[in-house]
This record gives structure tokens, sequence and C-alpha cells, in this order.
């Protein structure tokens, strides 16, 4: 995608047209036209990675009308310090109810153990029944190419899935501290979401056990800045668009 398609991308989807090509356009939730209405699964490592990632994209799909289903790999069980797992995953658990209420998505947790993620024969199966069980249009993860293992196994499984599943769905992945964490990410495709990114913000730090704000102001905010600079609006989120994806939805 060039600098002039990109732009005229971004700007359509600021209008209320698209968004990574999903009709969006004179559509509302709870619209009595559910013709063009998508199921879109956003799946990440932990608790916090699909709000942090594309909250604002899942905010603006929500209230399209779409279905967004917000996946998480782990209960971010290793995630607070001086707690145990279960009592960390039961806190997490509950943030990320309470994130998935802002965003308008509905969520799902699986299996995994937060820093003892996994890349084996079962594994792949359950994340491939899991997307055959959902039967989504568009699929959102993490970037493989990640210093932090978790993500990186995230996108692993969710690219085998998609082979697997004769790439029926459109794959998308996502950034998350990119040069910290997300690698060589080279985006195809961008979303305006100046509309809602103070509801995306409100989502993220829903996630009060993760000490948030700070982390926000130190990494997230410079991406939307930046992604918005690219794509000349005040906040945008970026998205590579695997190249075998199909080409319509």
């Amino acid at each position: 995608m060039n600098r002039r398609e990109m732009i005229k991308t971004v700007g359509t989807a600021a209008l209320g047209a698209t968004v990574l090509g999903i009709p969006v356009a004179g559509r509302a939730a709870g619209s009595e036209n559910t013709r063009q209405r998508r199921k879109i699964l956003v799946i990440g490592a932990h608790p916090d990675d699909p709000e942090t990632g594309c909250g604002g994209t899942m905010c603006l799909l929500a209230d399209a009308g779409h279905e967004v289903v917000c996946v998480y790999l782990t209960r971010g069980e290793a995630g607070i310090a001086g707690k145990s797992h279960d009592e960390a995953a039961a806190i997490r658990v509950v943030e990320s109810q309470n994130a998935c209420k802002v965003t308008g998505a509905r969520h799902i947790f699986m299996s995994q153990i937060d820093g003892n993620t996994e890349v084996n024969l079962d594994r792949y199966r359950e994340m491939r029944e899991l997307i055959d069980r959902e039967n989504p249009d568009v699929v959102l993860t993490h970037w493989p190419i990640d210093a932090h293992r978790d993500h990186a196994v995230c996108g692993t499984l969710v690219l085998d899935a998609w082979r697997r599943l004769d790439r029926r769905f459109k794959l998308y992945y996502f950034e998350v501290m990119t040069g910290e964490q997300t690698q060589m990410f080279h985006p195809t495709h961008w979303v305006n979401i100046e509309a809602v990114a103070e509801r995306k913000h409100e989502a993220c730090f829903c996630h009060v056990s993760q000490n948030m704000k700070p982390l926000y102001d130190e990494w997230h905010t410079p991406m939307e800045k930046f992604r918005g600079i690219e794509s000349r609006c005040g906040a945008a989120e970026a998205f590579a668009l695997h190249s075998d994806s199909l080409s319509g939805i």
C-alpha cells in the first residue's frame, strides 16, 4: 500500500465507511440490518494485550454492530508481584471482564499459563479448535516476531490455525510496545482511533494491577501518535495483513 492509498484508507475509516475492510458506515449496535455483520477475534497472550494493541479498533467495530470477541491465551497468572498464580489470575480475569465491558467485546480465556506458554501438538489443536468453533471473519493477533515469548507463542499458534483452517478468515497482526517487544513490524493498514481514543485508554486502565498509566504513557501513547503521524491523524493503530489472506470478506 502506498502512502496515498494508506491515507485514503485511514480517512475512509475516520468517516465511518470501513475499518480493516469491514463495513461500518451507517451501522450501529443493535441495528436490525445484520447482513453485513462480521465476527472479529482479537487474540492476545495476556490480559491487557488486546486492549493496548488494538483497543480503539475493537471499540469502532463493536460500535458498528459487529461481534468482537477478546481471546486471552492466559489469565496473567505471573503478572502480579507477591501474588500466587491463582490470586493473580482471579484479579486479572475481573480486570479483563471490566475492560471488555468498555470495548463492547465478549471475552474468552484459554488454558495456557502466563510465562510458561507452550507450542506443541496439543496447543496447536486447542487454538485451531477454538478458532474453528468461533468461525470468525477476521482475526487480529500478535506479530510472531516478539521479544516476549508468550506473544511469539500466541502469534505462532494463530498462524498455524489459520493455515490449517484453509486461510478462510483474514489474518491481521497488531503491535505492542514496538522496539521493546514487537520487532521488525511493518504495517500495511492503519486505523484512525481519534474518536475512541479516550475509551481505549479507559479499557486499558481497567488493568489496575499492571500499573498501566505510566506504562501507557511511556510506550503506547508514543505509538498511537507515531502511527497517527504516518496516517495524518491524531492517533492511530497499525496492523499488518498476512499477504495470503483472502482478498475479500
